[in-house]
């Protein structure tokens, strides 16, 4: 699926950190930010994390939630949150379900070999429920920063 601006964002309800759920049903009416990313504790990943963990107050002040989803297991994220001390909600899409649906499960090549994956991507949907940012194939310098940018523009 290719999402554009403006749409909107498909429905979800995922297993999250912590033991809980979460689903964008449950946070409608407010903006939330979706960033999809291949695994916990790998550096990129880690780096990400850890740089919109250090911005959850400035995004908790505009009233956006943070969600960070992966195929790693809600214990996987347990851990990693742990570890790190992150400050936001990570979610577990094992079958890649909701990677499917925003269009971020995608082939993958490295050393010559191809596999599926998930494309580092960022979804800012606004309080209705509509696209209003993406960002695909992400770099993680500077994106989290980029994202709060945006954010504060709703």
């Amino acid at each position: 699926m290719d999402l554009k601006l403006g749409d909107k964002a498909p429905s979800f309800k995922l297993a999250a950190d912590t033991g809980g759920e979460v689903s964008l049903a449950s946070l409608k009416g407010a903006p939330v930010v979706l960033y999809f990313y291949p695994k916990d504790n790998t550096p990129g990943c880690t780096k990400e994390a850890i740089a919109f963990s250090a911005l959850s107050k400035k995004f908790q002040e505009l009233g956006v939630t943070v969600i960070g989803i992966s195929k790693d297991s809600k214990e996987s994220h347990d851990r990693f949150k742990s570890k790190h001390k992150l400050k936001l909600t990570l979610a577990s899409d094992p079958e890649t379900e909701i990677a499917q649906a925003y269009g971020v499960w995608v082939e993958k090549t490295l050393y010559g070999r191809k596999s599926m994956g998930v494309e580092r991507a960022t979804f800012l949907i606004d309080q209705a429920g509509k696209i209003q940012a993406i960002w695909r194939k992400v770099k993680v310098d500077g994106h989290a920063e980029a994202v709060l940018d945006a954010a504060k523009a709703l």
